[in-house]
């Protein structure tokens, strides 16, 4: 029987800064909301970008966990300790997701990141990002040639391997996987008490995890919102978030809480 809709977790989805005409919108692409409400079976809220008229301790109070998504704009390097770095910048959605990172561990609710996700989680964990990874000359590009068209993009793709005993080498049953890659910038130094789930063939991080509090933390490098309703590995991402939303540890959770 189906889970009553008034009874299913209440997922938290970040929203972007993006310029609307002479205006400026809270904006989530569909796929992510789409693929998360499907797959996981989850009610969903967009969390707006908006940090000066809105604190993340008031939104993780209301929510059973966060997604993280994916934007075309960067994470500022500054806030990683580096002076270089191409925008588009929306230091706005750094804060505010920043802030909801702690405010989630700090009531120990899990969460979720995708592309953007992964590193703005890897930042707030101390860690620092890599650019220029879709440069002409590297061993492995990690994003096409194509920057205008959607579908060429995401056509893009490379084999991730898996590390043995993690989250998703259970999950997928597979020791690899190929996945759609459309990034510039990736994870360098891995933050506090994040675990390494997955790598490239050229040593870039794909996937991480760690612990949010007591709850699960999961992140990958690529976009499985982007096929999740024709591709059953990307929609076993999602079924991962639904679990971890209804209590599901993922792993056993020992040791001291970060």
């Amino acid at each position: 029987m189906a889970e009553p809709r008034a009874l299913r977790p209440v997922l938290g989805v970040s929203a972007c800064n993006r310029p609307f005409g002479e205006e400026t919108a809270q904006v989530v692409i569909n796929r992510y909301i789409e693929a998360a409400m499907r797959h996981a079976d989850v009610a969903a809220l967009l969390i707006p970008a908006l940090p000066d008229l809105m604190d993340a301790d008031e939104v993780a109070g209301r929510i059973d966990g966060l997604l993280l998504t994916g934007s075309p704009s960067n994470v500022d390097p500054e806030l990683y300790g580096d002076t270089q770095g191409d925008g588009p910048f929306d230091p706005a959605r750094d804060r505010m997701s920043m802030a909801l990172v702690e405010a989630m561990a700090a009531r120990g609710k899990p969460v979720f990141g995708i592309c953007r996700g992964i590193q703005e989680i890897n930042v707030a964990r101390g860690g620092t990002l890599a650019r220029d990874l879709g440069a002409e000359g590297r061993p492995l590009s990690h994003h096409s040639e194509e920057r205008t068209a959607i579908a060429p993009m995401f056509a893009h793709r490379h084999r991730v391997d898996f590390v043995p005993g993690g989250i998703l080498e259970r999950t997928f049953g597979t020791k690899a996987l190929t996945v759609n890659s459309v990034h510039y910038q990736g994870i360098a130094r891995l933050g506090s008490g994040l675990t390494v789930e997955a790598t490239a063939s050229d040593g870039v991080t794909e996937a991480v995890s760690g612990r949010s509090g007591a709850a699960p933390l999961l992140a990958v490098q690529w976009h499985p919102e982007w096929d999740a309703d024709s591709d059953d590995q990307s929609a076993a991402f999602f079924r991962l978030l639904g679990r971890a939303l209804r209590g599901d540890p993922l792993y056993p959770v020992t040791g001291d809480q970060n």
